[in-house]
């Protein structure tokens, strides 16, 4: 960690659009000597990611759970992840995680390589169907809807049946 400021120390709170782009424009200068000079904001529709780099617009999302949940110390390394992709992409060097330079300078400024989940969070289940033999009693499991009139068991050529898990 940078002894120049303790970790955990920022008075953004969730929500807080400037404090946060005040946040990132600082991390930026003091990790990576190179000013952001785009914009930062705070993205609760994020979900399975902490944070976000927008290779469009050159802005910068983050999560407010994470920050609410996880603490600043944890919300300091998704920014510094965010900033190597965004310095990067605009150096015209490999911006993406598998590309060297994106590594490379991840280890070099101490980012978070994966974001930690959030407390309590369920993984969804992958399946959310099951079509189920009404003859045989054997069940296939699917993710997508499908109308089981059309289709019939592959063991006993029973008809099945549509269940949601």
């Amino acid at each position: 960690m940078n002894p120049d400021q303790p970790p955990g120390q920022t008075p953004v709170q969730p929500g807080d659009d400037t404090g946060l782009q005040q946040w990132v424009e600082s991390v930026s200068l003091r990790w990576f000597k190179k000013p952001f000079r785009h914009q930062a904001r705070f993205n609760s529709r994020l979900r399975t990611t902490g944070g976000r780099y927008r290779l469009a617009d050159h802005g910068i999302e983050i999560s407010p759970k994470h920050l609410d949940q996880l603490g600043p110390e944890v919300v300091e390394g998704i920014i510094r992840h965010e900033l190597c992709h965004y310095h990067l992409h605009l150096q015209g060097k490999g911006y993406r995680h598998r590309d060297a330079d994106f590594k490379r300078l991840l280890k070099e400024v101490d980012g978070l390589r994966y974001t930690p989940p959030l407390p309590g969070a369920s993984h969804r289940r992958p399946y959310r169907y099951a079509l189920h033999c009404l003859h045989c009693g054997r069940t296939a499991y699917r993710k997508k809807r499908m109308n089981p009139d059309r289709y019939r068991c592959g063991a006993c050529k029973g008809p099945l049946e549509l269940r949601t898990l």
